[in-house]
């Protein structure tokens, strides 16, 4: 079986770079983004390659949530997880939130359960 393939988009150079290589140690392929205009483009480019969206919530120019909704448009069966230092409710049943600080393992266990649902 192929790896499953990982959208990461964060506009913190240092912990995207964290999570890439935390997350390819664990056997996953991650395409990391600085924003939403860069991600974008690259998922529309081939949808289906993406398993899960994990983006910040608080991104230049457009929330991490309205991102994922442009990509659902697409894909509408996107699994996704927003991430943010503050608290939020996702508005789609379909996204799920992780509050930051997190811990690496929280991070893993909630990928790991979106990519089982």
């Amino acid at each position: 079986m192929p790896a499953q393939r990982l959208l990461l988009v964060d506009d913190e150079p240092a912990l995207a770079d964290l999570l890439k290589k935390y997350l390819e140690r664990l056997g996953y392929q991650v395409d990391v983004c600085g924003s939403a205009e860069e991600a974008l483009p690259r998922f529309e480019a081939d949808p289906a390659q993406y398993d899960l969206v994990l983006s910040d919530l608080t991104l230049p120019g457009m929330s991490g949530e309205d991102m994922v909704e442009r990509m659902r448009e697409i894909h509408p069966e996107l699994r996704a997880i927003v991430a943010s230092g503050y608290p939020h409710r996702p508005r789609s049943k379909q996204t799920s939130f992780l509050q930051k600080p997190f811990l690496p393992k929280m991070l893993v266990d909630l990928i790991e359960k979106k990519l089982k649902s």
